[in-house]
């Protein structure tokens, strides 16, 4: 009782427990005779710990028992069986996934490590793997992601069954032959199993060297356009330009541009100087109307004597040029947008949006206007108040007391303020001659002119005023 597993890393071989789990066996063996199990993928794998797989769909949600196709939909799961208790407690251990109601489908993963006990009493073992611990040993070498699912594609090839001990049952549909795979079903969006990664297999030394020398050639322009020397990694040198060197310091351009011209017409023709003292750097570049004048003279003028020097003549390299027009082109698309905006602004300011609306009756209502605003102003005082209204620019005190906070008032004014209501709460009672009027008045009552008539009245009074007089305690 043993099934024959082809995986795109290699060939396992697995025993059932058919006398312990015959249920599960049965599901198990049915299935991969129905070719159920081909190109499903290794969907979860956790290194030192299970390979997940029989997700026809390859996302873990899916799967379904043998029994569906021969009962119907309601028994598209099984009941796990639990007895006898078997332990992972090996290396290769084939288990049905729990799908949480105690009942399994299709799913079924394999230990990649030994005593795992945490998984007994929820998924039901049925097999052990006898033949190729080195394919499990590479499935657990595998590089996943953070979901544990591998980059690249590990799927289940072909079933064979080696050992059927159960009769077929009515319904069940066996194909011929292993059916096909679609393109829907390969397509994970990962590297697929068959999917070359060493591109210099069967290639040569030549075109292996070629190959590197072109990638080293494009990170060079990535560099370049990242610092900034180039305006696109993907520009190449211009074809009609060649770069002459080697020059002797006496050659001038016009002397290049009449030697050089009997190929074609020259666009340009310019020997390099030096900044600041004007000497040449002997070389230059010579740009032609079009690339065939240009191979031309790159056959015929290289290694000849100009000046008792013999130059050399090449393509010329350099995108310098190239940049500094497109450079002039942006400044002058930039020049161009900002005319434009400054059109757009004058014709926004020539017609600016009125805060009023223009009634028929406008010029009569500001005429009454004016006339009211002419009479209010005629009286004397308020020609005054508006002569002088810068002087009333910060806001009016409208309040005199101790508990002002007012945030434009220092903290000199607030005191002399407090220090003046003080004052006046304490003598508030008193007239000009600091008597006392009478109780509960604040109204100074003039003094009777026989007040001292009496030694006992004036030893009154003047008790009273002197502690009155006091500081209060």
């Amino acid at each position: 009782m043993s099934v024959l597993i082809e995986t795109t890393l290699g060939d396992i071989v697995i025993d059932l427990l058919t006398e312990n789990r015959p249920r599960s066996c049965l599901n198990f063996l049915k299935l991969c005779k129905i070719k159920y199990y081909n190109f499903c993928l290794f969907h979860y794998v956790k290194r030192n710990y299970v390979a997940q797989t029989g997700d026809p769909t390859g996302t873990g949600n899916g799967g379904e028992s043998v029994f569906r196709q021969i009962y119907g939909d309601q028994a598209k799961f099984f009941e796990a069986e639990t007895n006898p208790r078997i332990k992972h407690s090996k290396f290769g251990t084939v288990s049905f996934i729990n799908n949480g109601n105690n009942m399994h489908g299709s799913q079924f993963f394999i230990t990649l490590d030994e005593d795992l006990d945490y998984l007994d009493g929820t998924h039901t073992v049925f097999g052990y793997v006898v033949e190729g611990e080195d394919v499990l040993q590479k499935i657990n070498e595998t590089v996943c992601d953070d979901r544990y699912q591998p980059y690249r594609d590990i799927r289940i090839n072909h079933t064979i069954i080696l050992d059927d001990p159960y009769d077929d049952p009515a319904g069940l549909d066996i194909p011929d032959r292993s059916p096909e795979p679609t393109s829907e079903l390969l397509q994970s969006g990962r590297i697929g199993a068959d999917e070359k990664l060493d591109e210099t297999e069967g290639k040569t030394m030549e075109e292996i060297e070629d190959m590197s020398k072109e990638r080293k050639a494009k990170a060079e322009s990535h560099i370049l356009e990242m610092v900034g020397d180039i305006p696109d990694a993907d520009m190449k040198p211009p074809e009609n330009v060649l770069f002459v060197c080697k020059l002797n310091p006496v050659t001038s351009s016009e002397d290049l541009e009449i030697i050089f011209s009997r190929f074609g017409n020259i666009i340009s023709c310019e020997v390099i100087r030096d900044a600041k003292t004007g000497d040449s750097l002997c070389y230059a570049f010579i740009e032609y109307d079009n690339i065939e004048d240009c191979e031309k003279a790159y056959f015929k003028m290289d290694n000849v004597l100009i000046d008792d020097r013999r130059i050399h003549v090449d393509f010329s390299q350099s995108v310098a040029k190239m940049k500094w027009d497109m450079f002039k082109k942006s400044k002058a698309l930039s020049n161009a947008a900002k005319e434009t905006d400054q059109t757009k602004l004058q014709l926004k300011n020539k017609h600016v949006e009125q805060k009023k609306y223009d009634y028929v009756f406008d010029d009569d209502d500001n005429n009454n206007e004016t006339k009211k605003h002419h009479r209010r102003s005629s009286s004397p005082e308020r020609a005054h108040r508006q002569k002088h209204k810068h002087r009333d620019a910060s806001p009016k005190r409208t309040t005199s007391s101790k508990y002002d906070r007012r945030e434009d008032s220092s903290r000199r004014e607030r005191y002399e303020d407090d220090k003046k209501h003080r004052h006046r709460d304490r003598y508030s009672d008193r007239d000009d001659h600091g008597h006392r009027g009478k109780q509960g008045s604040y109204k100074a009552h003039k003094p009777d002119k026989n007040w001292r008539s009496s030694d006992k009245d004036y030893s009154k009074d003047r008790d009273s005023y002197h502690r009155r007089r006091s500081p209060r305690r």
